[in-house]
C-alpha cells in the first residue's frame, strides 16, 4: 500500500523548484538569523501545528483585512504593497530562502510593520488559514515550468487552486500576472475551473497592469526580452 503521509502526519506533497540558490552573504544570512521569527505568522508547518489549528489572525493583523502573495521572488512588490496599504496585512509565501533573504533586507529599509512571511509551501499556510479569511491575492510570474510535460508542476493546477479558493472571502480578487502565453491559456482553463470568475470584458483588461502595480525584476527582464505580460484578474464569486 503507497503511504500518503510523513512519520509528521503530513501528506505526502510532491515540490519542484528550488530551496536555495548561490550562497547568502552575511548581511542576507543576519536577516534570516535576525527578522525571520518575528515575522513569522504563527504555526504552519507540520512540525510546529500538526493539528492543524488555525491561526489566530487577529492577533498577527489586528483586525487588518488579509491579503497573500503566494511566490514573492525578491519582494519587491510585497513590500510595495504592505507601503501602499498600512491598513492591510500581508502575508508572503516564498520557498526560495535566496528570495526570502532578499525581501527581509527590504523590509528592515522600508520599516514596514504589516507584512509576514511563510517560508515554504503555500499549500501548508492553505492548511491553517480559516476559510474565507483573505481578501486578496496574488501569483505574480510564476515559475513556468515550460516543457508540457512539467505543466502539472504549475501552480495553476486544482491541487493548488482548490484550497486557495477555500480560504479566499466571497467576493475576493486574484491576480495573476505572467509572461508565458502557454501559461495564460492554463490559468484561463484552470482558474474558472476552480469556481473563480474572469473579469476581463476586453483587451485592455489584460494588456495594462493594475493601478497599483509595482514591476518585479521577473517582468524587466521579460519585457528585455521581448515578452508581453498578461495581467488577469479573478474573482471568487459572492
Amino acid at each position: 500500500m503507497t503511504e500518503t503521509k510523513h512519520p509528521s502526519g503530513a501528506p505526502w506533497r510532491n515540490f519542484y523548484g528550488r530551496f536555495k540558490g548561490k550562497t547568502l552573504r552575511p548581511n542576507q544570512k543576519d536577516y534570516l538569523e535576525s527578522d525571520l521569527d518575528a515575522l513569522s505568522p504563527g504555526a504552519v508547518s507540520w512540525e510546529e501545528n500538526p493539528e492543524r489549528t488555525p491561526l489566530d489572525l487577529s492577533a498577527v493583523f489586528d483586525g487588518k483585512p488579509l491579503w497573500l502573495e503566494i511566490g514573492f521572488g525578491g519582494g519587491e512588490h510585497l513590500v510595495h504593497q504592505a507601503q501602499t496599504y498600512p491598513d492591510v496585512g500581508i502575508i508572503g509565501c516564498e520557498p526560495f530562502i535566496n528570495g526570502v533573504a532578499m525581501l527581509l533586507g527590504k523590509v528592515r529599509d522600508a520599516g514596514v510593520t504589516n507584512l509576514r512571511v511563510h517560508p515554504g509551501d503555500a499549500r501548508d499556510l492553505f492548511d491553517v488559514l480559516p476559510a474565507g479569511s483573505v481578501e486578496k491575492a496574488f501569483l505574480l510570474y510564476p515559475d513556468p515550468w515550460p516543457k508540457k510535460r512539467h505543466h502539472r508542476r504549475r501552480f495553476v493546477t486544482q491541487e493548488h487552486l482548490a484550497p486557495l479558493f477555500q480560504v479566499l472571502k466571497p467576493g475576493a480578487e486574484f491576480r495573476v500576472a505572467t509572461d508565458i502565453p502557454d501559461y495564460v491559456r492554463q490559468t484561463l482553463i484552470e482558474v474558472p475551473k476552480a469556481g473563480f470568475d474572469w473579469l476581463a470584458e476586453g483587451p485592455s483588461d489584460w494588456r495594462h497592469p493594475w493601478e497599483d502595480w509595482y514591476s518585479t525584476r521577473y517582468e524587466m527582464k521579460a519585457l528585455r526580452e521581448k515578452r508581453m505580460p498578461h495581467y488577469m484578474t479573478f474573482r471568487k464569486p459572492s
